[in-house]
């Protein structure tokens, strides 16, 4: 059955050309262009909702287990969940979870990084009018957390990836709440994979290598061949090129390329050069490009950069990928909130816990202001928490951003910096004590390191409140808000660290 209430057009109309929350970026960086000969990848995750941080075992599962997918009723699409077949063996991870998007049923995740060095970032990508028109509801199928899920918990290498995506949608279908993109990485190489709304079971894949940086905000395709099916740099539905000639979308005769975005993407603007946010993909690619070779702390200033990591970026990630890594040894830095005021931890998959400061909290989690707490989180509640406490940082930076941001940015650099002059003895005797066959003692060095600089963490952002609060009382003076409503009333949300004034209404700026 199709229904599309004209709430329902309205929401996704909205969605589609104004609203970029919930968007998150990606970056990748090719191994030739980076300091350390491996591939990168950052991102950050922008969602509303409380993230907190997981390292999710591997496990072994039962025949005939399952697990539930798609989205529901409450979503901006109508959906409905269902049942797909749970594998045999999924693979150790770690992502950010959040806890809240319409209608998608938490904990959601936008990828993160497993043990074979398969990195996935999710990253919004909206399709054409005609498609999100078109889509059937109660949709059903898997969606994009899903996806991210699923590559982590099954896929070894990127193409891996990319091929279980197509075979999932293939055999269980699509919900979406407009479209989506998904980078997939691993050290030799990465993807960008692109599912369509539509009902059509509509995707595209794009392989990049060595030699590309690219940077998603929204995700996109350019040129693809139509004999896709021939070139190992291109996957797709079968469907793929036929549906978009049978729609007069595309002359397969008489055009002379088919473009995935031109054909499939919004018809209001450009891919790379459209403009969203403050910096375009294409300024974005060419800034990262031009910091080559990229190192790790390169990443991070760029996935940092002010135009990008807002109030909206829920987190931070980067992610160096090296041949032959031992999994107890894969590496992924996150900052707890938007790292242009948090600082950027490094974290093993052979961390065996996360600190309670770092795990799930009320704070922002959907729900939380309609239930009391269960009694069982009560110490992990009774923790400060990592997302809070950083937020507060953030805040203070928007009421004089040309004062706090490079100060505080400076003081984060700082701490990071302490994190990197500590990898090499860190992981050289962690690596000594695996040969030694003592891997368990391995973990807990592992442990111990991150969790140490959790901790210290935690004291530098105690450390950054007090010191802005005591300024903001001492020198400028606390500004009380003039108007009515505490949360956002719709629309791009101000980014006071770019200059924006907060007491100009946000029409004015």
């Amino acid at each position: 059955m199709k229904r599309q209430t004209l709430a329902t057009v309205l929401a996704l109309t909205v969605f589609g050309t104004c609203t970029s929350a919930w968007a998150s970026h990606a970056f990748y960086v090719g191994k030739n262009l980076t300091e350390s000969g491996n591939v990168l990848v950052g991102g950050t995750g922008e969602e509303v909702s409380s993230h907190w941080l997981e390292i999710v075992p591997a496990a072994d599962h039962e025949p005939g287990e399952t697990i539930d997918v798609g989205v529901t009723e409450a979503a901006w699409i109508p959906g409905e969940l269902i049942e797909i077949p749970q594998v045999e063996h999924t693979y150790r991870y770690l992502s950010m979870s959040y806890s809240d998007y319409e209608g998608f049923p938490a904990p959601l995740t936008n990828g993160g990084v497993n043990e074979h060095q398969v990195a996935v970032r999710d990253v919004w990508a909206t399709g054409r009018e005609e498609l999100i028109d078109a889509t059937e509801t109660p949709q059903k199928g898997v969606q994009y957390s899903d996806l991210a899920r699923l590559v982590l918990e099954r896929a070894k290498t990127a193409r891996e990836g990319v091929k279980l995506i197509g075979e999932l949608i293939d055999e269980y279908g699509y919900a979406t709440y407009g479209g989506n993109t998904h980078l997939i990485a691993d050290p030799d190489e990465a993807w960008v994979v692109w599912e369509l709304p539509g009902s059509q079971g509509l995707w595209a894949a794009e392989r990049l290598g060595p030699d590309d940086v690219r940077v998603l905000y929204p995700g996109y395709i350019e040129d693809f061949p139509q004999d896709f099916q021939n070139d190992s740099n291109y996957m797709g539905s079968d469907n793929l090129v036929s549906y978009a000639e049978d729609k007069g979308w595309f002359d397969a005769q008489g055009d002379e390329s088919f473009n995935i975005f031109d054909v499939y993407g919004r018809q209001d603007t450009q891919a790379r050069t459209g403009g969203y946010k403050y910096m375009s993909q294409a300024e974005l690619e060419k800034a990262t490009r031009d910091m080559a070779p990229v190192s790790e702390q390169d990443m991070i200033t760029r996935v940092r950069d002010h135009r990008i990591s807002d109030d909206e970026a829920g987190y931070g990630q980067v992610v160096s990928l090296e041949q032959g890594r031992d999994p107890d040894m894969v590496r992924i830095w996150v900052a707890p909130t938007g790292s242009v005021a948090a600082p950027y931890i490094p974290w093993w998959l052979g961390v065996q816990k996360v600190p309670a400061s770092f795990a799930q909290h009320r704070y922002l989690t959907k729900g939380a202001g309609s239930h009391f707490l269960n009694p069982d989180y009560a110490m992990q509640e009774a923790s400060d928490f990592a997302g809070r406490r950083f937020k507060q940082v953030m805040y203070y930076m928007c009421e004089d951003p040309e004062t706090f941001r490079p100060t505080v940015q400076r003081m984060l650099k700082g701490f990071e910096q302490e994190s990197f002059d500590d990898i090499q003895w860190v992981e050289e005797s962690a690596r000594t004590l695996i040969e030694q066959g003592k891997r368990e003692q391995a973990q807990s060095l592992l442990t111990f390191y991150s969790y140490t600089r959790a901790s210290d963490a935690m004291n530098l952002g105690d450390t950054l409140v007090d010191s802005l609060t005591a300024y903001s009382q001492l020198v400028t003076g606390e500004r009380l808000p003039k108007g009515e409503h505490i949360n956002d009333q719709g629309g791009e949300t101000v980014n006071y660290l770019v200059g924006a004034d907060p007491d100009k209404p946000q029409s004015a700026q």
